[in-house]
């Protein structure tokens, strides 16, 4: 596949710089640095690819470990936990100021 739309673009490049300038060198130089550019972009696309592939597997460690410390029970209370324990103590509070005023 990869082969078959680098012969098309080269080939349509070197037609597109025989009409535009009717000289033989200018299509044999443009398609040679057309060519390069082409094979530094497919490496360059690869060598992301590979760090892409070995950051993505780095993050899914990270997750399976963070995973474990959660079955070990180290997750952060609930919401409505932290929310009754503020009203527990809220109320315990002010249950004390109460009986501190009465005599």
């Amino acid at each position: 596949m990869f082969c078959r739309v680098l012969g098309v673009v080269l080939c349509s490049t070197a037609l597109t710089v025989y009409f535009a300038s009717h000289s033989i060198g200018t299509v044999v130089v443009t398609t040679l640095a057309c060519s390069l550019l082409l094979q530094l972009a497919y490496f360059a696309s690869v060598l992301f690819l590979i760090w892409r592939s070995g950051h993505v597997s780095r993050a899914g460690q990270r997750a399976e470990h963070f995973g474990s410390c959660k079955e070990v029970g180290s997750e952060p209370p609930d919401l409505n936990e932290v929310t009754n324990e503020s009203a527990d103590l809220l109320q315990r509070d002010q249950m004390r100021a109460i009986s501190v005023l009465l005599p």
